[in-house]
Formats: C-alpha cells, structure tokens, sequence
C-alpha cells in the first residue's frame, strides 16, 4: 500500500482519539456523558442523527443490493428519506421538551418510565433489556464491517486483529469523550460521508465514458440478467410496501432520538429537520448511483458477467473498495486514504452511538435506578464507561467469526426497534389517554410480533422442527409489529384505567408550549398515519394471498396498471403529501 495513503488513513484516527480525549474533563456528568447537557446546536445534531443512523449500509449494504437486483432495492431508500423527514416534523421538537419536562430525562427508556410513572420500573427495565440486547448484536455487526473493511484496505493483515484494532478505536473515543465527542466526531465524519457518496458514481461513471455510456450498459445488462431490472415497480407491492416501511423505523431508534432530545434549542429543531433531509436524500441518491453505475463498471471489469455471475473473490457490497483501490490507490493515494477513511467513518459513526447508548440503558436506567439518587454523577458515568467496554467486549466476540451475518442482524434489530417502541413514542406524545398498561401491551406485542413474523411468516425458511402449513408472505416484519403495538396500546390503554391528573398535567403543559412555539400536530395526524400504516399492511398480504401458491410477490403490472416512473412519482407524492393533509 503507498505511503501516503496509509499517512491520510491513520491521520484521520488520529483526530478521531483527539475529539476524545479534548471531551473527556468535559463530560464528567450523566446529562453531559449522556446527552451533551442538551447543548448541542443544530447543524451537529442533524449530521450526527444521520451519520449514526446510515452507518456502512450507505456505502456497502445499499450499493450492493441494488448492483445485485437493480432499482427495485431504492424503494428501502425512499422509505428512509421519507421517514427521515417525518421522525423530524412529527417526533424531534414535541420529544425534546416532553423529555425535559419528564423529569429531565436522557434516555428514551427514562423518558417512558417518567411519562407513566405507575408503571415506570417495568417500563424502564423492559427497554433497557431490548436496547441492551439489540445494541450488543447491532456493534457486533458493525465490528464486523469495520474488519471487513480493513481487511479489503491492508489485504496483508489478519481479519480478528483488524477488526479488534477499529474496535478499540471506537471503545477510545466513546469512553473518554461520551455523548458531545461521540456527537461532533459524527458531525465530520457526516461530511466525510457525504464528499465520498458523491465522488464515487461520478468517477465511476466518467470511468464508463460518461453518463450516456453508463445508462446504455445498464440497459444492456438489464437485457441479460433476469435478476437485474431497471424497472421500479416490477420488484412486487410485496417489495415497495416492505421497503417503505423501513420508514417507520425512525420513530422508534433510540440513538437517534437521544440526537433529538439534544439540541439546545427547541425551535432550531427546523434547521436540523432541513439539514438532516437535504443530507440523506443526496447520499441515499449517490449510494443507489453507486449501486447502478457499479454494476456497469464492474461488468467493465470482469468482476460479475452480464448475466449476473459474480467471479471469485469479489463480493457486491465492496464495490466502494473495489473502486478506490482501482482509480486511486496508485495514481492518488493520498485521495484514496480519505476515501477508505469515509468508509470506517460511515461503520464508527453508527457503533459509537449505540455503545453509549446501551452502556446509558444498564447504568442510567437499571443500576441508577434500582441503587437510589445517592449515587454521585462522577460514579455513574465510570460505571457507564466500564460498561461500555463490557458490552464492546462481547460484541467483538461475536463479531470474530468474519462469516457473520450483518444484513440479517441490523434488519431485525431495525425491526425490533421501530415496532417496539415507534407506536409508543408517537402515542405518548400525541394522546394523552395512553396509559401505562397500554405502553407495556405495545412494547411486549411488537417485540414478540417482529420476534415470531422474521421466523415464521416472512422468509419462507421454515425448519423441520415445526409442522407448519403457513405461506410466508415476504413482508418486512417491522410493518406488522408497527400496527399491532400500536392496535395493542390503544385497546389497553381504553380498556384500564385513565392516567393520572399528574400525568395530564403535564401533557398539557407539553402541549402548551408546543403550540405556543408554532409546533401543531394532534390527534388527527396520529389517527391518520395508523390508518395509511394500517392500508398498506393490509393491501400487501390480501395481494400476496392472492397469488396461488406461486409465491407472494406480484407486480404492478399483473394489477393491470401501467409501469413506469410517472406512476411511482404519483405514489410517493400521494404517500407523503398524505401525512400533511
């Protein structure tokens, strides 16, 4: 490997421990370790929400499916835009000063467990266990990525040292410097991110002879790949609805909704909603380009055939590497070391938040609560940096095996997140009838209903183990685990007993200085988006049930509606500008 592209490589961790250790006499209290003293403004918060959120799908997974099967893998891009957008206008500035108000909480476990009190140890240790468990999992696939990574930039090093090396990186920064470093370490490595989505397609393309020359070999692979299409809507509604529905995810991610929580001033949440949603459609834009110019150029390269064989040794979701080892590791290292530098950027960004994030829900929500008030913040927090070790500690474990399932396990936990606590986060921000039976009735329903769909109802993989004569139905399980919490919390809440006055008291008061702020969205939005979440879950299964047998994804096509871009145009427009009637 040159030299110089080495330099640029390690000169960017090299800032990263420094962000660290510049934070770490700066964060010797449980609201800075955890939540910046809510201090952060609001260019940093928006970067830092996404940057954490994408993590190396932007630049492997997304790219990677989409070279694979073509456009049909963009509907998972639009969904998160357009959840994106909604989780800001809907959840960020209504959550930020409920949570102040509840008690000034910092986590979004502490935050239920102090909006029902009556039921908030149940609350707070059953989300801490979630979190706990699906975050571990969730670093785990991470680390995985990162030693991947390294292992395709120092092909002469060995996986299991690469992949402890990124690891303790991340262990470095997020123990010393805690939620501001682990923030504004996100915000550059956001705009790292970003200059590196777009050199990518347009360097591929230029590669190709230019944009006309790239799309005339994708029509021509589209020709021959049976697997690979350029159409939108032939992929199914199965696939449309299921890759909408990442969407709803957002409102549910708990180490996004810390960044909300953030921000210093409520009302700026608008710049970080504009901010946060010009940054996701470009890169999520720039990494499908990726995806479609990538599969021209590497056709270009012998790498996979016309027909869609993928040679030896090359793996779909590297095409970032491939690309920057073939145009720049030689002729421009120096470009090629900050390039490979945005790839660990966009893998750290996400393990670090969520490091810190599960280390708050066992310290913060269990052990503070359960060992009383005594407890100094200077304690709490090395409790919490311990912890994160621990949690590190396992989460390389499993990452050790280099085989292990990343797509799998961030889909799931993506899943389990949003229905588990998405419909509850909408729900005790909006009606204040939601009671504390009702919060637990939802948790428990779309954590259980994400756990039995991903195994029984949605791949087809069905083992010997079970007798079972259940057609899958190839829908996304957060999409049903999203509607059922929220049916479950409603029916519970309306069935027990109304909250207490202290409980409206304070949903009023929250309410109150919303509306005095400019910020209006009641019952009618809350009703509204169960009954379009509601449609659609119901329209993709009776259409799936509707083919006989063969299978459960049918196009557009087969409706008799004509294929094309004008009507997936009319679709989104119908979807989004729906939400703001």
């Amino acid at each position: 490997m040159e030299i110089w592209m080495i330099v640029a490589f390690v000169l960017y961790f090299v800032v990263i421990i420094g962000v660290g250790m510049y934070f770490y006499n700066r964060s010797a209290k449980m609201h800075e370790y955890f939540l910046a003293d809510r201090g952060l403004n609001p260019y940093v918060v928006a970067l830092s929400a996404q940057a954490s959120d994408m993590s190396g799908w932007l630049l492997m997974g997304l790219p990677g499916s989409i070279l694979l099967a073509g456009v049909g893998e963009i509907w998972t891009g639009i969904g998160l835009a357009i959840g994106t957008y909604l989780a800001w206008f809907v959840v960020a500035k209504r959550l930020r000063v409920y949570s102040e108000k509840a008690n000034n909480s910092i986590t979004i476990s502490e935050y239920f467990s102090n909006r029902f009190k009556e039921h908030g140890t149940i609350i707070r240790i059953l989300c801490g266990i979630i979190i706990l468990v699906f975050f571990t999992v969730y670093v785990a696939s991470a680390f995985v990525a990162g030693g991947n990574t390294l292992l395709a930039i120092f092909p002469e090093g060995e996986y299991k040292t690469l992949m402890l090396v990124g690891a303790l990186i991340v262990i470095l920064y997020t123990f010393l410097g805690g939620f501001k470093a682990v923030c504004w370490t996100d915000f550059f490595q956001g705009l790292l991110m970003l200059v590196a989505v777009c050199i990518i397609p347009l360097a591929l393309a230029g590669e190709l002879g230019g944009i006309e020359d790239a799309a005339d070999a994708l029509k021509s692979i589209s020709g021959s790949d049976p697997n690979f299409s350029l159409d939108f809507i032939s992929c199914g509604w199965i696939a449309i609805v299921s890759g909408l529905a990442w969407g709803l995810g957002y409102f549910g991610m708990p180490h996004i909704a810390v960044r909300y929580m953030s921000i210093n001033n409520p009302e700026e949440i608008k710049i970080s909603r504009r901010v946060a949603t010009i940054w996701v459609v470009i890169s999520l834009a720039c990494a499908c380009l990726i995806g479609l110019v990538g599969r021209a150029w590497a056709v270009s390269q012998g790498l996979i055939s016309d027909t869609g064989v993928v040679s030896d040794g090359f793996n779909p979701e590297l095409i970032f590497i491939e690309a920057v080892n073939t145009l720049w590791a030689v002729s421009v290292p120096a470009l090629a070391g900050v390039l490979f530098a945005a790839l660990m950027a966009a893998v750290m960004s996400t393990s670090d938040s969520q490091l810190l994030v599960a280390s708050s829900a066992v310290s913060n929500d269990i052990y503070k609560h359960f060992k009383g008030k005594d407890i100094s913040d200077v304690k709490l927090v090395w409790i919490s940096r311990i912890i994160i070790i621990i949690i590190a500690v396992l989460a390389a474990y499993i990452a050790l095996d280099p085989e292990s399932s990343i797509m799998n396990l961030v889909s799931f936990a993506w899943g389990g997140f949003g229905a588990a606590f998405g419909p509850l986060m909408i729900l005790s921000l909006f009606w204040k009838r939601t009671n504390g039976k009702g919060a637990i009735a939802g948790i428990l329903t779309g954590f259980v209903t994400v756990v039995l769909w991903n195994t029984f109802f949605r791949s087809g993989i069905i083992t010997q183990k079970y007798i079972m004569d259940t057609p899958v139905t190839g829908v996304y399980e957060l999409l049903p685990g999203f509607i059922l919490a929220f049916i479950a919390i409603v029916v519970v809440s309306l069935l027990t007993s109304k909250p207490d006055e202290e409980s409206y008291a304070m949903f009023d008061a929250v309410d109150e200085e919303c509306r005095r702020t400019g910020f209006r969205i009641g019952g009618k939005f809350v009703a509204f988006l169960g009954i379009v979440a509601a449609a659609l879950f119901f329209i993709a299964i009776l259409i799936g049930y509707s083919v006989n047998g063969d299978g459960f994804g049918i196009s557009i096509s087969e409706l008799s509606i004509i294929e094309g871009g004008p009507e997936v145009c009319a679709f989104i427009a119908l979807f989004v500008g729906g939400f703001f009637l």
